[in-house]
């Protein structure tokens, strides 16, 4: 079986492996806390995306945003024993990866944020002439958040790419659910005038 991001190989067979592709992602740190490795494979299929993607809007380069997931990774198969159920393990998981990312970017200031690839591959049934126009939106959608001050860029990647709560969003980031708010504010009517200014009008509507 092939290693994830360097995690150690398990030789156990694979029929003494549990049923766990449907399970719970409280129930799989439980298992990678016993050693389990295909546990930790799921939970690295399930989650790693939406990661590199939240590190990503962090740091603003791709080598180093995979460089980080793989620490996450290894952190949590290192460390799954230290979970404790207090919150989501995906914000559990997105509250190491700032950690890891803010560290990382004070290291790597200067680095530019590639476009989005993720974002940007069309979609088969698409022409041409609609393929062209997604990849332009979505490149110019990233380029004025990242006209943003970090703190409300951070906010928005949370809600809108990440879909966490204002709960979440303030375990994540450390701060109150009104600070939250706030900058949540200031951050929608900032990314509206800059999409207003490239001619979008809709991207963080209601």
């Amino acid at each position: 079986m092939q290693t994830t991001y360097g995690l150690p190989t398990l030789s156990t067979p694979h029929d003494a492996v549990p049923p766990i592709r449907k399970t719970a992602d409280e129930a799989l740190i439980g298992a990678i806390a016993k050693g389990d490795k295909h546990a930790m494979e799921l939970l690295f299929s399930r989650h790693n995306v939406r990661v590199y993607r939240f590190i990503r809007s962090i740091v603003g380069d791709v080598s180093l945003a995979e460089d980080i997931v793989s620490e996450v990774f290894l952190d949590v198969w290192r460390s799954a024993g230290s979970y404790q159920a207090r919150s989501q393990v995906s914000t559990w998981l997105l509250a190491i990866a700032r950690h890891k990312a803010l560290t990382a970017a004070r290291r790597h200031r200067e680095g530019q944020l590639d476009d989005d690839a993720a974002e940007t591959i069309a979609d088969s049934a698409d022409s041409p002439e609609a393929a062209a126009h997604r990849t332009t939106r979505a490149m110019l959608v990233r380029k004025c958040l990242m006209r943003l001050p970090a703190s409300q860029r951070e906010i928005l990647d949370l809600v809108y790419y990440q879909e966490k709560s204002v709960a979440e969003v303030a375990q994540i980031v450390g701060i109150p659910q009104g600070t939250v708010k706030t900058r949540m504010f200031y951050a929608r009517n900032r990314i509206a005038a800059l999409l207003k200014e490239v001619g979008i009008h809709d991207a963080c509507a209601d």
